[in-house]
């Protein structure tokens, strides 16, 4: 089984509405890829962790860093093969200067860690590898596919209104069985 990645692209008419939904300094990276008959997907909001995020950690606000992951095919109205939500909250702890991080799977509890290392902290938060997204066997032979994924993180979206900032990137593969 062999798969054929793509850099990103962007089309024209995308660029201005993506331009207001991102910062100059945060990126999505994707990277995926065929794994045991199933499409993963590993990812990084690089910079996302910055001097805001870990203001409202440490206030003890609990932060939440929400992925939603969608495998799509090209076509007049694209189709969704698959789709994915992952999270990572944080809970910080002012008298034990601890974090509790948990990371949730559509909904379903995956990982809690308790730790006090901020570096862990930020990869927790940011750093996501061999997220299943859709099987194989759903996927048409040498036909291209784009893997999206949309982030949200709370609470901080710069807004009085209490509104989600929302990072969307993407990359393209085309499957070859």
């Amino acid at each position: 089984m062999r798969v054929l990645i793509r850099k990103p692209v962007l089309c024209l008419a995308l660029v201005p509405a993506v331009a207001v939904g991102v910062r100059a300094q945060e990126t999505l990276k994707i990277t995926p890829f065929i794994s045991d008959n199933r499409v993963v997907v590993s990812f990084e909001l690089d910079d996302a962790y910055n001097d805001a995020v870990r203001e409202a950690i440490s206030s003890g606000l609990r932060t939440t860093f929400t992925y939603e992951l969608e495998l799509r095919t090209f076509a007049w109205i694209d189709r969704t093969i698959g789709t994915t939500v992952v999270s990572t909250t944080d809970r910080y702890d002012n008298l034990t200067r601890r974090h509790t991080l948990t990371r949730t799977v559509n909904g379903r509890v995956d990982g809690v860690l308790v730790t006090e290392d901020d570096t862990v902290v930020k990869s927790w938060l940011t750093k996501w590898n061999r997220v299943p997204v859709a099987e194989t066997a759903t996927l048409d032979p040498a036909r291209d596919y784009y893997v999206r994924v949309t982030t949200r993180a709370r609470p901080l979206g710069g807004s009085l209104l209490g509104l989600t900032k929302t990072i969307t990137s993407r990359a393209r593969f085309t499957f070859v069985p």
